[in-house]
């Protein structure tokens, strides 16, 4: 201590020595939360891009089967005529 104070002096240098300790380890403390941060962030982003992947191939499935049951129910009788009508045979 650069005075004298009633407070022991083992005492004193326990404190400071603490104290110095925490502020030593701040920067790693906080480099170790942006990288959990990060982390989470990137992790939910790739989980998001896999919702999304799945939902759009379900309703690319969704449009097909539609595209193609309405191709399949289409009248195969009303075609004919229409097209004999159109080429007059």
């Amino acid at each position: 201590m650069a005075f004298p104070t009633t407070v022991n002096d083992q005492i004193t240098d326990s404190v400071t020595q603490a104290n110095t300790k925490v502020l030593g380890d701040s920067p790693a403390v906080a480099t170790g939360n942006l990288m959990i941060a990060t982390s989470q962030a990137l992790a939910n982003a790739a989980h998001n891009a896999t919702s999304n992947q799945q939902l759009a191939a379900s309703t690319q499935q969704a449009s097909s089967t539609m595209g193609v049951s309405t191709l399949y129910s289409i009248d195969t009788a009303s075609t004919a005529k229409g097209t004999s009508s159109i080429y007059g045979t």
